[in-house]
């Protein structure tokens, strides 16, 4: 690369790791998010020398477009490009408040339409069959503690492995949780998730814990996201369910079957901790013959069928 490609780079660079610093510093975004940014943005420098864009302050709308065009070409769907398209936007917002362009061109284009992934489920059934782990040793009744609580409380993974025993409150019924942009939000205990988080205490000290983490791995240290989905694919095969078991599917579960049983958006919405309530609704897509049976006994003028 010679001096004049180079230092076109460097226009195109410094700002973007200016921003980078930005939201690990002040912004104090997740990690994961700083990955996802720091690579999509990378891939737009690589692309921005494509089509000879210089500095960020010649981008505008239409050079957004062609770089999201690009972007498709390499085979990016649909997702993808609108995170790409966000990390974008983020970035211009940023240059916009440090004076470095005068507009976001990223805000006048649209998303790419992105089919709609209705979660799957397990149903209640297998749920039941899962949850009846007989054996009694350490790893198993901590196995199932997890279970109980990823199912009974809909958790993410990452709530569940970051728990520390202080979060707990059993006599009260409760569980204080972390949540996505270090929100901290209460939620419910289940009869049967008090029940074998205490068996499992019971058993803690037995691998020696290293810290206060409610749940470790057999030398004592916070069990990983990894361990989990492991040990959950294991406990699916082991118990003969005829369904891949993933954390994940546990608490897209916990959300269908709570909105099945009430029908109650904000709740729902507030005990998986979604910011926004659009996220939730994808678990609206209820099949036709329950939505049917709640529309028949809850409309005063239903008596669909009837003269």
């Amino acid at each position: 690369m010679n001096l004049s490609s180079q230092k076109n780079v460097d226009l195109l660079t410094q700002p973007v790791e200016q921003f980078l610093n930005y939201i690990k510093s002040e912004k104090q975004l997740s990690l994961n998010t700083q990955i996802n940014y720091k690579r999509q943005l990378y891939a737009l420098i690589s692309l921005a020398q494509e089509i000879e864009l210089i500095k960020w302050q010649d981008l505008d709308s239409s050079a957004v477009r062609l770089l999201i065009s690009r972007s498709k070409r390499t085979g990016l769907q649909a997702r993808s490009l609108s995170l790409r398209l966000s990390a974008l936007r983020s970035f211009c917002d940023w240059m916009v408040k440090n004076e470095l362009i005068v507009a976001n061109p990223a805000r006048g284009v649209l998303n790419p339409k992105v089919g709609q992934h209705l979660p799957k489920n397990i149903d209640i059934d297998e749920i039941n069959q899962l949850l009846d782990i007989e054996y009694n040793d350490p790893l198993s009744v901590r196995d199932r503690a997890m279970l109980e609580l990823m199912y009974g409380s809909g958790l993410r993974l990452s709530e569940l492995v970051n728990l520390n025993c202080r979060q707990l409150n059993l006599n009260d019924g409760e569980i204080k949780v972390m949540g996505k942009g270090s929100k901290e939000r209460k939620l419910p205990l289940g009869r049967e998730s008090i029940k074998w988080i205490k068996h499992w205490l019971s058993m803690r000290d037995f691998l020696e814990p290293q810290d206060d983490a409610l749940f470790i791995s057999k030398l004592g240290k916070r069990i990983s996201p990894r361990n989990v989905e492991k040990r959950f694919a294991q406990w699916g095969v082991k118990q003969g369910l005829s369904v891949h078991v993933h954390p994940h599917k546990l608490r897209h579960s916990f959300a269908t079957h709570m909105l099945e049983s009430s029908g109650d958006l904000r709740a729902v919405q507030e005990l998986l901790g979604h910011a926004d309530l659009s996220t939730t609704q994808v678990y609206t897509h209820l099949d036709f013959s329950h939505l049917a049976e709640v529309y028949d006994s809850a409309h005063p003028r239903a008596k669909r069928g009837s003269k």
